[in-house]
């Protein structure tokens, strides 16, 4: 068979993949087999995926493939997630484009609209995964909106509901007013902006006097209800019982005292708006205050404020009252004040706070198991540290807020009767509610509706482990019997709230037991300006663009030598080009190795012998340490032990000792080396699978059963230490050889003659370095050799002597030795430099300051043998 010069991925790729489906190697069902079941974090249809999402799914991909050659029934479930406000957001900004809205519309045609889009994106995304070489169970896709998850939604929500979790409140809530919905804090991003505080005064009512207060808000001050001093602020003893009037209107509002206000901040008056700050509606529930909420859902300012600025933007609104407080003397101050200010992560828009009728779920008393089950071990973290960040967030848990004023999504179960907000049943269906609602009013022509909201997107991913299984509708089916828990999440840090601590809360509300055994967290990707790297921001590469550049598996393996677990890293193409190299070079191992004639006759050289001895104990060794590090889930690590064995151990020296002069080689030799080349190759599957199933069969002609992806993982076995020990120092000797022929130009075609000092090395090594070095012959000496040119060297406590004719030597070796000596004395003086410099040492991290005192040392050792060497060789002139 004839194998192309350069490995092509692009011809390849397509070409295995459908292999792989063809063989139905990723399916599952339930049988005898110990299950391992991964359930992919379903990317938003939004558009196509990110390079973060393809990190994610690598690791996940990595962890089926080699639980899936280990024996295990493996089952990766891939899907997509709806992501009602996200999408929506796409959609609404498309019509906008066409001259339309979702209001113009209607609820009908708008989500035929997303439905649409829906299709398309997921087809996209698949394709993506595809592209990967996810190895995923396509049987199973997933969709949080398909009629399975809808239905153990809406079981949950009635399941919590009747069980007195769920309720209808009026809370201060995060408001976009750009998609006109709530939004959860974790859904809001803070950023630091420089804004203006403002004084102004409130006269006291039925007196000349006024109250100075200081407020970022000014336009919300039509919904104050009071102003609060601290009870042991002196300056305000006077106010105790008053009432203050609201600037520019009639309206007084009594002024009160509690602890909570700041004597510090301001003037150490707060004004109270209960609808617009949480912090106040707490002050407001505790006193009886009203709550008057002063916006529209697009955070113009309603009827309940002055009619002057009825309609106003907040923003203008703000500007124009500012103007008039001025004019009627309201007005004091104004200084610039750094501030955080809220944006939604979806719109960007300014977050707005604003009382609301919304539904919620207490947290408080479902999170008590899901505390204990990280607590206790039972459900582990990679790394460890979030668990501190976890406790953290749980331990203060608020009521969920799952309703969302939104179109796009699962619509809440909820049915509604009579004129007030609380007239309501829930209910699976209308027909269902319908009857409930009849046998509650006994009136048997009730009218029903049903609520318009939806529910939070997280609230059909929160049941994901249990839901994709069924496991609410029938909790006691087969599936969720075998498959559940799931083994290992993989998901990004940024939603371990969002996300992973609400699955393990559902896990042990719906099956009283963990949803899943450990979860590992990416860090965040960013790009070179240090953002995260997201759909939002539009800032990640193209996949697709990338795969077709450089092959899926150099992506693959560029993007897992960089990442290490809840540790973010910045995105650079050049890791794929290491990939791609790398690529080339194991291809191009095998074309050297299926380049050289087999036969039965031919001679095993002493170094082969050695060298398949050698490669037997190293294989094994590389795969305890590469397992180890595996099993603790350090990707980058495993994967870098295994790189540098097929660069440096397998390519570099075992196959230039058994590399034939002739391409004629032992049929034994060319055995073992395919055999441990397989080996390799197995090692190398979970992580660059397309390549290695490839060339896996391309070496022999495979029954379906023989397929690399389904093949079993080799066997731990015992090593010889001393075997691995002999061999390294044998590279060292060769490795010291051919650094002295590199520094002063000597051809590797000139054999050369090694003196060794009281040899204690075992002989069977030196055929090795004989055939490495090109030397004629290895003496054992006792003492130095005389009448030779040499140049000496050490290993350990061993002193070599490698003779040098004097005819090979010329003017141009000392120049070059005195250059490189050159060279090294200016680097060490630049390090020295800094190592004397007061503030560099002051303000460099200890780890680096550790890297730069070892490289100063090692620059002062190759300074000190290149000046040997020097003298050597001027003697031999």
């Amino acid at each position: 068979m004839d194998i192309s010069i350069k490995y092509n991925p692009r011809l390849v790729e397509k070409k295995i993949y459908d292999y792989w489906i063809n063989g139905n190697y990723f399916s599952s069902i339930p049988d005898d087999r110990i299950p391992y079941t991964i359930i992919m974090p379903p990317p938003n249809i939004t558009g196509i995926l990110h390079i973060g999402h393809i990190l994610n799914n690598t690791i996940q991909d990595i962890l089926i493939r080699y639980a899936r050659m280990n024996g295990y029934n493996s089952c990766w479930i891939p899907g997509t997630d709806h992501a009602s406000i996200a999408t929506e957001a796409k959609i609404v900004s498309l019509l906008k484009e066409k001259g339309l809205s979702k209001e113009i519309l209607g609820r009908r045609k708008f989500l035929s609209f997303v439905l649409e889009w829906t299709k398309k994106h997921k087809n996209i995304i698949f394709n993506q995964l595809k592209r990967l070489g996810c190895s995923c169970d396509w049987n199973r896709i997933q969709f949080t909106m398909n009629e399975k998850l809808s239905k153990s939604v809406i079981r949950a929500f009635i399941d919590l509901y009747n069980k007195g979790y769920i309720y209808r409140g009026d809370h201060v809530v995060n408001w976009d007013p750009e998609a006109k919905t709530t939004i959860s804090n974790e859904e809001v991003l803070y950023k630091e902006q420089i804004g203006i505080l403002y004084y102004i005064r409130y006269k006291i009512q039925y007196e000349d006097n006024y109250v100075t207060i200081a407020t970022t808000r000014p336009e919300t001050m039509f919904g104050d209800t009071a102003i609060c001093i601290h009870p042991n602020d002196t300056r305000y003893y006077n106010l105790k019982g008053k009432y203050a009037e609201i600037p520019m209107t009639n309206k007084s509002i009594p002024i009160i005292q509690d602890s909570y206000v700041d004597m510090n901040f301001g003037t150490g008056c707060l004004k109270v708006t209960p609808a617009h700050d949480i912090n106040d509606k707490n002050i407001a529930d505790k006193h009886q205050l009203d709550i008057i909420d002063i916006f529209n859902d697009d955070a113009t300012l309603n009827e309940k404020c002055l009619s002057a600025y009825r309609g106003m933007d907040r923003f203008d609104a703000r500007k124009k009252i500012i103007e008039d407080l001025k004019k009627f003397g309201f007005f004091v101050r104004c200084e610039k004040l750094k501030q955080k200010i809220g944006f939604s992560e979806r719109t960007f828009s300014i977050i707005e706070q604003k009382s609301s009728l919304q539904w919620f779920l207490k947290m408080k008393k479902l999170s008590i198991s899901a505390i204990e089950s990280v607590k206790n071990g039972d459900i582990k973290f990679y790394p460890n540290e979030l668990k501190k960040s976890y406790f953290q967030w749980m331990n203060n848990i608020k009521d969920w807020n799952i309703s969302r004023q939104l179109w796009w999504g699962h619509r809440i179960p909820v049915y509604y009767y009579g004129n007030g907000d609380y007239d309501f049943v829930v209910a699976e269906n209308f027909k269902i509610a319908l009857e409930k609602a009849k046998f509650k009013t006994k009136n048997p022509h009730i009218k029903i509706w049903q609520d318009k909201d939806v529910l939070d997107t997280w609230f059909s991913s929160w049941l994901l482990p249990v839901s994709v299984f069924n496991g609410i509708v029938y909790p006691k089916n087969d599936e969720i019997r075998y498959y559940y828990p799931i083994e290992d999440m993989v998901t990004g840090s940024d939603i371990l709230f969002f996300w992973i601590a609400r699955m393990i809360i559902s896990g042990f509300f719906f099956k009283k037991s963990k949803p899943f055994k450990r979860v590992y967290f990416t860090g965040i990707i960013r790009d070179s300006e240090n953002n995260k790297i997201s759909k939002s921001l539009n800032n990640s590469p193209n996949p697709i663009d990338l795969i077709e550049k450089y092959g899926a598996d150099a992506i693959r393996m560029g993007l897992i030598l960089k990442t290490s677990a809840g540790k973010d890293f910045h995105f650079n193409e050049k890791i794929c080009l290491q990939g791609s190299n790398f690529s080339n070079k194991i291809w191009n191992a095998f074309r050297l190795i299926k380049s050289w004639n087999i036969d039965e006759n031919e001679n095993i050289y002493e170094s082969s012998k050695i060298a398949m001895l050698w490669i037997k104990n190293r294989f094994y060794s590389i795969l305890d340490s590469f397992e180890n590090f595996l099993k603790e889930y350090r990707f980058d690590e495993s994967l870098m032990i295994l790189y540098k064995f097929i660069w440096y151990d397998f390519c570099s020296w075992y196959l230039e000792i058994v590399k034939p002069n002739n391409k004629i080689i032992s049929k034994v030799v060319y055995f073992n080396t395919i055999f441990w080349f397989e080996n390799i190759l197995k090692l190398l599957h979970p992580y660059m699978p397309f390549i290695s199933e490839e060339i896996w069969n391309i070496i022999s002609k495979r029954k379906k059963e023989e397929a690399l992806t389904i093949s079993s993982w080799p066997k731990k076995n015992i090593y010889d230490n001393n075997v691995l020990y002999c061999f390294e120092r044998t590279t060292k000797v060769i490795s010291k050889i051919r650094h002295i022929r590199n520094m002063i130009n000597i051809s590797y075609k000139e054999s050369l003659l090694l003196y060794v000092e009281n040899k204690k090395d075992n002989k069977i090594y030196d055929s090795i370095i004989l055939k490495l070095s090109n030397l004629t012959k290895i003496i054992s000496v006792s003492k130095e050799p005389v009448n030779i040119s040499f140049i000496p060297f050490f290993l350990e406590k061993d002193k070599f002597y490698l003779s040098i004719n004097k005819n090979s030597v010329s003017r141009n070796n000392i120049v070059h030795l005195e250059k490189k000596i050159k060279y090294f004395c200016n680097l060490l003086s630049i390090i020295r430099q800094n190592l004397s410099n007061d503030r560099y040492l002051k303000s460099v991290p200890r780890e680096l300051l550790l890297k730069e005192r070892k490289k100063e040392s090692d620059t002062l050792e190759k300074i000190n043998n290149l000046k040997k060497n020097l003298e050597y060789i001027k003697k031999m002139k």
